[in-house]
């Protein structure tokens, strides 16, 4: 048997993370694997495992997130043909633990990474909040990587740049390519719980359906509502995820009225079909907007104040203080210590009070 070199075993691990690196998995028979990263994050409880679970067809119990977890789908292109591969990040505890977004946001994962927000419908006075905490923590992320790729060799950092930009996304005679800001990977927010959703007063669900229609237009991403309770919605939203999972079709359905479930992609829609913020109450000069994204967020606040989450936050800071990571005997030994800890500081405060200290003269 031939003895192979050690300079041949280098090249060979130099080619195979070269084309890892630069846009798939080279297998035995010469097909090339596409791998995709997706990032799901949103609304705490707002229903991110359930969706992610129908979208990838696995009939399993959803549990709540553990702050970040990962899981991968497959699908094969064709019959006896290889799979390709979904690499699959999901955000827990709402807002809380944003800084996590380091983690899935690589310079690695960034050429081929797409993001969904799901953003819980029927929670309107924390929906804005939620939704403006998450992008912009994902937002200076992307911009931290990028410029961490920029300061490599031209040759490699051009591989792993991203795609997604205004050409990808509007015709050149849109007439808002000027007005809005592409994030910087393709982007899909999902309003969820649509059951409860529909429900609501409709001028109420006008303010909210044209609100998320905005900034979707604004980022040029897609906009979807679904519901787990409806197989056709959520057929609707499979086909958008599996769009970024897999690069499949995502239908040509469209609906822009707000008394129907929203379905949106990405490009299709224009600031002046979605109109100005549709509250009659108030005089919009009044809201003093120094631009329009920030005119339709206190517009929108007018309509549902944002929930002061700020204690909750701290207090998610500290897993020991988050239900979802409940551990009845550890926690109830933690409750003790900490009471045996209050106590000894009462004491320590007493005989402190009681010493009576020499003062320099």
């Amino acid at each position: 048997m031939p003895k192979i070199s050690s300079d041949t075993l280098w090249e060979l691990a130099a080619a195979e993370v070269h084309s890892r690196e630069s846009g798939g998995v080279e297998e035995d028979r010469g097909e090339t694997v596409s791998e995709r990263t997706v990032f799901l994050m949103g609304s705490k409880a707002g229903g991110k495992t359930s969706i992610l679970l129908r979208c990838l067809d696995r009939d399993e119990t959803s549990k709540p997130t553990l702050a970040l977890e990962y899981t991968f789908g497959r699908r094969a292109r064709g019959h006896n043909t290889h799979k390709d591969v979904a690499h699959l990040w999901e955000l827990g505890g709402g807002t809380s633990l944003s800084d996590l977004v380091q983690i899935p946001i690589t310079p690695v994962s960034i050429r081929s990474l797409s993001v969904i927000l799901i953003l819980d419908l029927s929670k309107p006075n924390a929906l804005w909040g939620t939704m403006e905490k998450l992008l912009q923590a994902t937002q200076a992320q992307l911009e931290k990587v990028t410029a961490q790729r920029a300061e490599k060799p031209k040759a490699e950092a051009k591989c792993q740049m991203p795609v997604h930009s205004i050409t990808h996304v509007l015709p050149k005679d849109h007439p808002d390519r000027e007005l809005i800001r592409p994030f910087p990977v393709p982007l899909l927010i999902i309003g969820s719980k649509y059951d409860t959703f529909q429900e609501f007063d409709s001028n109420k669900k006008k303010v909210i359906s044209k609100a998320l229609r905005f900034i979707a237009h604004y980022y040029a991403a897609s906009l979807i509502f679904t519901s787990i309770k409806s197989e056709s919605l959520m057929s609707k939203a499979k086909s958008f995820f599996s769009h970024l999972a897999f690069g499949l079709d995502r239908g040509k359905t469209v609906c822009y009225e707000s008394a129907k479930p929203l379905i949106i992609p990405a490009g299709s829609d224009s600031f002046s079909q979605i109109g100005s913020p549709p509250i009659n109450d108030v005089d919009m000069s009044s809201l003093h907007a120094k631009t329009p994204k920030d005119l339709w967020k206190k517009a929108y606040e007018h309509v549902f104040p944002q929930e002061q989450s700020t204690s909750e936050q701290r207090d998610l800071k500290d897993p020991a203080k988050d239900s979802q990571y409940s551990e009845p005997q550890i926690d109830a030994m933690r409750t003790q210590k900490d009471q045996e800890l209050e106590q000894y500081k009462r004491n320590a405060a007493k005989s402190w009070k009681g010493l009576d200290l020499e003062t320099e003269r």
